[in-house]
């Protein structure tokens, strides 16, 4: 396993960005100061070192921006066209695809991804921005029959809901934030977004070029805080009328509570403990690495993260000791290292929910082939664990039951597809998951009885716009991509016409 230390030089656009120091509220496309004037740090998780201070909003704040985005909505915004709306989400996708080297840099040096990692996600990121021009104009009705008396016509239409509460995850906030970012600007609704503290700056930096390239002021509200202050009044504002929320389920609980006051309809990709089924005919030259980075690719903070990885009995050793030669040869280094795979964990609370994670599989009596624990030396000062692999799990462990959100994969052997079929349903949750294997009768028998809002067959962590992805049980509801991804910012009127 390399370690690497060195850092590439940072894009000028990036020096002047965060020699800012202090970052404000963005609301009504000013940035200022929270109404209590209070801040804090966020840090670089690869040093552990103040990257910038950052305002604490609380629940004035989140009603300033609220009111914000109603004032928008109801406004000159309502007026604009699909034409007009898709305009400008073409200038979105310029000014962004020209400042790609910059928001990549900061997204780094903020939630600690390796910055190729980063930079390679610029694909994705502008056909995702394509994704949502292109649906700003696939808006639509039905004309509908009906048996009313007389000459009545009757029709439905679709409408933007109004206001969205967009609370944003902090692992991979730089893409992630356009599943929500997208969605309104093609819809017409307007948002406040509450990213996460521990990865606020590229949510900012991205709102600041929306309104260079044309955003009207108070479509996009940006309040930065803690989750339980500022998260929390969004969910319960009685004027937000939907929310969008990426994270735990614990705190996807607490947002369906909240948002019983105004009865909002709710969006949420919650946890996840994605079952990776590799069969004996399987190709392990592509099913090891690639069943080896759908846990360990974003250090493990992915919510559809493979960490079941359910191998037939009759490879198992050989697939624990394969898989394990791969980890220990991944390139762990801080997030500028133009060589790192692997970066930090975002924070030292994570890294310590980790280390509580590897300590309970050691002592349930997991196998701990490689990893398990934390980097020294030259990346002492991050927040950097060792690609960690378990055999010999048993499926009721801990670790094989409850989200680490850490680079950590389990090997749990079965022997037949029924039960690799039943191991793999054996969770509360449901939102991804895959199998390996050459049979493809067999690879759709899978795909068909496994409990999960996607699945890939001979591959892990494919997601495209066009097709979009969800969740089922305990991961969530509403999908992100694809046809239905807009419904959850739109409502339906019926139209009855007496002729």
């Amino acid at each position: 396993m390399d370690r690497q230390t060195s850092s590439a030089p940072l894009d000028e656009s990036t020096r002047r960005f965060l020699s800012r120091g202090q970052y404000g509220l963005l609301i009504d496309g000013r940035m200022g100061p929270g109404k209590s004037n209070k801040s804090f740090d966020t840090l670089n998780p690869s040093t552990g070192e103040v990257l910038a201070r950052l305002a604490e909003g609380d629940e004035t704040d989140i009603d300033r921006a609220v009111r914000a985005a109603r004032a928008a909505f109801e406004g000159a915004w309502s007026g604009w066209t699909p034409y007009e709306r898709q305009a400008l989400l073409y200038r979105a996708h310029d000014i962004i695809e020209r400042n790609f080297d910059e928001l990549a840099e900061i997204e780094s040096l903020d939630m600690g991804a390796p910055i190729s990692r980063t930079r390679s996600s610029k694909g994705a990121l502008l056909k995702m921005i394509l994704f949502f021009a292109s649906q700003s104009g696939n808006i639509s009705g039905q004309t509908l029959q009906n048996g009313l008396p007389g000459e009545v016509v009757t029709m439905s239409m679709k409408a933007p809901v109004g206001v969205i509460g967009g609370i944003i995850p902090w692992n991979g906030p730089l893409v992630g934030q356009w599943w929500l970012l997208g969605a309104v600007l093609a819809s017409g609704c307007t948002a406040v977004l509450k990213p996460a503290e521990d990865a606020s700056l590229s949510v900012l930096r991205t709102v600041e070029l929306l309104h260079e390239a044309g955003l009207p002021e108070g479509v996009l509200n940006v309040v930065t805080g803690t989750g339980s202050v500022a998260g929390a009044a969004l969910a319960r504002h009685p004027d937000v009328d939907r929310i969008a929320f990426t994270g735990s389920t614990a705190t996807g609980r607490k947002i369906i509570e909240a948002s019983a006051v105004n009865i909002k309809k709710l969006q949420l990709e919650l946890g996840g403990k994605s079952p990776d089924i590799v069969f004996a005919d399987a190709d392990l030259s592509k099913a090891v690495p690639g069943a080896a980075m759908g846990v360990f690719a974003n250090s493990g903070q992915i919510c559809f993260a493979g960490t079941r990885v359910f191998v037939e009995r009759s490879i198992a050793d050989e697939f624990s000791a394969r898989v394990a030669d791969f980890a220990r040869g991944i390139r762990i280094g801080r997030s500028m290292d133009p060589d790192a795979q692997l970066g930090p964990l975002i924070s030292r609370l994570q890294l310590d929910r980790v280390m509580s994670y590897i300590d309970i599989g050691s002592r349930e009596g997991a196998r701990l082939v490689c990893g398990g624990e934390r980097m020294g030396g030259a990346l002492s000062d991050g927040y950097f664990i060792a690609p960690t692999v378990f055999s010999h799990v048993d499926n009721e462990m801990r670790i094989a039951r409850e989200e680490i959100f850490g680079p950590v994969l389990s090997v749990i052997p079965f022997d037949t597809v029924d039960e690799a079929i039943a191991l793999g349903n054996q969770t509360d949750y449901g939102l991804g998951g895959a199998v390996w294997t050459r049979d493809i009768s067999r690879a759709l028998k899978v795909v068909q009885k496994i409990h999960t809002g996607v699945m890939w067959v001979n591959c892990y962590g494919l997601i495209d716009p066009l097709v979009g992805f969800g969740g089922t049980k305990h991961s969530g509801y509403g999908a992100k991509g694809g046809v239905a991804h807009l419904d959850n910012y739109l409502y339906s009127k019926s139209v009855y016409i007496n002729t």
